[in-house]
């Protein structure tokens, strides 16, 4: 049996060691045969991207000529044609999964460090005649610190430096091209680094006649006019491509096989329901590597992929996304879709204003997955039906958005406990403690939401404190008696039969207006005007039909003001 190595990306390391590896070599005959110049091919995370990439490697650079050994018996060696191109062209292997700093000059100065350790193999073959003393001087300038336009010509230079030496055109392998740009989306440095990437590119991918063949990998298709506008000859294979559709991630059939090979084949239906969903093109049944090894190593089921990062974009965007965005988080999570158009070109400087963007980001990154198209037949404009993608996402969903709320130093599950016991006291103080604590936080752009969208900034802050009670069903904007309540939490049904008096609540909320009747001359005259409105409108009325009994059902009133809130309640105290 095989062994499994947890983290290891080197193709080379897993096929000296006898370590598990599922033959993906017909990848490089497709992509080989395709002839594309430059290709950028994205998947989500852990989908075997960066193997891809060190397979390719080992297969086409002149460093491995003599290793022929490590692809006998795979796929690509049962053609003569390509057991005679393996080892034959000089490669530049550059991966910027490393690039995480967050400030534009530490982004930089990273990148910069990663091209010096290309050149370094150069410095003993500059010494040749058929080298110059320019060359010799650009070799003496490439540094972590060196400016711009040395920078941006440093790929290009060893491409053409590695024909001069070599006498054949390079292949240069470029593994998550897009991380250092999402982080600079996420930490505001998006334009100087767009730049800074654009004109890199510019040089190493088109003006280049020095360069043979490119691939670049990443988990998003940033847009044409961000980096890409110069690049003519580019040819873009996201997860709606039916292109290399299975050398990416693992099928049902690779799957069930390792299963078999290390004696689990008996959990087949608990990890199609765990890891499987994800669809590439037309090919459905497409399962993430890491869970799958992760599985087969530990031989327990866990959220593997979810918990391999920070998740920091996607996060952030629900995070500070509209009250839509938050409710319909809340309806995925309860088994329900969204449709959307798709944009797969992300634009970063869109994507805290235009919501399909957001559900597009997520489906490339591979939280979401899609269940069925419409097609207008006139205009041919295509509407997306995404859901997620599996138990797996749910999970890491659910942990993100309890996490937002685990500082201990706001007290969040006493606010759930003072709402039990209907301590309206406690529930005041609690609720302005967290308005001052968090309002900052949750509003995301250069306007505030609560200027904007006033009752739905406060009901998306309500609504996420609600989501980390894991005893409650929690509802936004449903329909009962004679209109839509803002919020509901009813336990749920296995937590109701354990605890038969745990109380349901029905939340509404109202802005303060001074220009209401006389009547309402206080916030608290505010939070008395949203429980009349639960009454008038008759909102127990889906609760009641539960089989829940009204004396334990609560209605809280809020009453906001800027900052400030009162909280209401018509039970006697």
């Amino acid at each position: 049996m095989r062994t499994i190595s947890i983290g290891a990306q080197g193709f080379e390391f897993l096929r000296e060691n006898n370590c598990f590896y599922v033959d993906k070599t017909d990848f490089i005959k497709e992509w080989w045969e395709y002839k594309d110049i430059v290709t950028l091919i994205t998947r989500p995370r852990r989908f075997g991207k960066t193997l891809n990439m060190d397979t390719l490697n080992c297969f086409f650079s002149n460093k491995y000529a003599d290793r022929a050994e490590l692809f006998e018996g795979l796929n690509i060696w049962k053609e003569e044609k390509y057991r005679k191109l393996q080892g034959t062209y000089p490669v530049i292997f550059l991966s910027f999964a490393g690039v995480k700093q967050n400030t534009y000059a530490d982004a930089r100065t990273m990148i910069n460090e990663l091209l010096v350790k290309l050149f370094i193999p150069y410095e003993r073959m500059l010494k040749e005649e058929r080298f110059t003393e320019k060359d010799r001087e650009f070799y003496r300038q490439v540094s972590g610190e060196m400016n711009d336009a040395t920078a941006t010509l440093t790929l290009n230079t060893l491409c053409e430096w590695a024909y001069r030496y070599y006498g054949k055109k390079c292949i240069l392998l470029l593994d998550e091209y897009d991380t250092p740009l999402q982080e600079a989306y996420v930490n505001g440095f998006w334009e100087e680094m767009a730049a800074y990437i654009r004109a890199l590119f510019n040089n190493t991918f088109k003006t280049n006649p020095y360069l043979e063949r490119a691939i670049m990998t990443g988990i998003t298709r940033v847009s044409k006019e961000s980096i890409f506008s110069d690049l003519n000859n580019l040819k873009v294979v996201t997860t709606t491509s039916d292109k290399y559709a299975t050398a990416f991630g693992f099928t049902e059939d690779e799957v069930f096989g390792a299963l078999d090979e290390f004696g689990l084949s008996d959990k087949k239906e608990l990890v199609k329901k765990w890891y499987d969903g994800f669809t590439f093109g037309t090919v459905e049944d497409i399962y993430n590597p890491w869970s799958i090894t992760s599985y087969l190593d530990d031989k327990k089921f866990a959220p593997y992929w979810a918990n391999t990062s920070s998740n920091s974009l996607i996060g952030l965007l629900i995070r500070h996304g509209k009250i839509e965005v938050k409710q319909t988080m809340e309806n995925l999570l309860h088994g329900g879709f969204v449709e959307t158009p798709l944009e797969e070109d992300v634009v970063f400087n869109q994507l805290d204003m235009k919501e399909e963007a957001l559900w597009s980001l997520m489906m490339a990154s591979g939280y979401l997955k899609i269940i069925g198209i419409t097609e207008e037949p006139e205009t041919f404009r295509k509407t997306y039906r995404l859901t997620l993608t599996n138990f797996e996402v749910k999970i890491m969903f659910e942990n993100l958005i309890a996490d937002w709320f685990a500082d201990p130093e706001v007290p969040y599950n006493e606010f759930i406990r003072a709402m039990q016991a209907a301590s309206l006291r406690e529930m005041n103080i609690y609720m302005n403690e967290i308005l001052l604590e968090m309002v900052s936080s949750f509003d995301g752009g250069n306007k505030p939401s609560e200027k904007l969208h006033p009752e739905r900034f406060y009901h998306g802050l309500v609504l996420g404190l609600m989501a980390t009670e894991r005893k409650y069903e929690v509802r936004s904007n449903g329909e009962s008696g004679y209109g839509r309540y803002d919020i509901t939490m009813v336990p749920k049904d296995t937590v109701r039969e354990k605890e038969k008096n745990l109380p349901s609540f029905v939340i509404e909320f109202k802005l303060f207006n001074p220009d209401a009747p006389d009547y309402e001359k206080t916030l608290e005259d505010t939070a008395k005007r949203a429980l009349e409105q639960i009454e008038e409108k008759a909102y127990d009325t889906a609760i009641l039909s539960r089989g829940i009994p009204k004396e334990q059902i609560y209605h809280y009133g809020f009453g906001f003001e800027g900052k400030k809130v009162f909280i209401g309640t018509d039970r006697q105290q």
